[in-house]
């Protein structure tokens, strides 16, 4: 953000005002053993500190937003009930005046989703331009793969079902375990997307998964069994279209056994596969964070659209409120 180049020290001439508080950072010191006050505290501090700043009145702070590395309910808590999870920020009345930038959004219209940060942080126009052209010459020699782990406490989980099809599907499909902390090493998780054909990302702990962003990166198609898991979620950076970039499986088909991933994948034509694929590395530039030490000069990166997007947000906004 202190690289971009249309800041302004004089505050009456900015279009937005972004409030430099690590929300997710802020939160994570206080999750577990503290109770509801303390992990409020910093929170309700700060807003109202900023709500009592000259610029905040001008909008009553609709033009001001912020960006959380953690998921949007992560500040919803309910109630005050030491046992739920989370903080109450974003129910705070100054707070939800606020846009917040987020990895995962929910039905709240005040917090827009942005995308996960993947390991690619080019420099030059060039070095993204050298990336999608490798990717295009890749070497996918399985349909699909998946990188991750079960999730046994959760009853909507639909992850054993995609391992043990994994599992029965060995000539078509890469397993990578993430019980092993094989995940953990960035380049086992690229070299897999990057063999892959279509990589499957069903829901995590949450809707969403950075894995969606990694697999773009390689040039590998997503496949969702959640609407939630992109469709809604990241609007300022991926088609509306999604047919053009991903595979839908109806995980209820699934379970039903009306349908299997190996079938719907292998039911994709070879000109509808390589169009899609084509797409998603057209993607990329759009779900990578350029180094922030440098600036891209023709291509816009997921920061450049999250800034656009910002501020066309609340140039509507401000036609609203005058």
């Amino acid at each position: 953000m202190k690289q971009y180049e249309c800041l302004t020290n004089d505050s009456s001439m900015a279009s937005a005002i972004f409030v430099p508080y690590y929300a997710g950072l802020d939160l994570r010191r206080y999750l577990w053993g503290y109770n509801t006050s303390i992990r409020d505290s910093s929170s309700f501090y700060l807003v109202k500190w900023v709500a009592g700043k000259p610029e905040w009145k001008r909008m009553m702070g609709k033009d001001h937003f912020l960006v959380s590395g953690r998921i949007a309910r992560d500040f919803r808590r309910k109630s005050n009930r030491k046992s739920d999870w989370g903080s109450n920020f974003r129910f705070l009345p100054e707070s939800e005046n606020m846009t917040m930038l987020t990895i995962e959004s929910g039905s709240w219209e005040n917090d827009v989703a942005v995308p996960y940060p993947t390991y690619f942080h080019p420099s030059t126009d060039n070095e993204v331009f050298q990336w999608q052209e490798l990717m295009r010459r890749q070497n996918r020699p399985y349909l699909f793969s998946f990188a991750g782990a079960p999730r046994f406490r959760q009853k909507w989980s639909i992850r054993s079902e995609i391992i043990s099809h994994c599992q029965a599907s060995k000539k078509l499909c890469n397993l990578l375990d993430c019980d092993s902390q094989k995940c953990d090493d960035p380049n086992n998780l690229m070299k897999l997307f990057q063999s892959s054909v279509f990589c499957l990302q069903p829901p995590g702990d949450s809707l969403t998964r950075r894995s969606t962003f990694d697999s773009i990166l390689a040039g590998c198609i997503p496949v969702f069994f959640h609407q939630g898991s992109a469709y809604s979620q990241y609007v300022w950076h991926l088609p509306k279209n999604y047919t053009k970039y991903s595979v839908f499986i109806s995980p209820k088909d699934l379970r039903l056994g009306k349908t299997s991933i190996s079938q719907t994948l292998l039911g994709v034509s070879k000109d509808e596969e390589l169009a899609m694929r084509e797409e998603v590395i057209r993607l990329i530039p759009r779900v990578i964070y350029a180094d922030p030490r440098s600036r891209l000069e023709t291509v816009e990166d997921a920061f450049d659209l999250a800034v656009k997007g910002i501020l066309k947000r609340i140039e509507t906004l401000r036609k609203v409120v005058s």
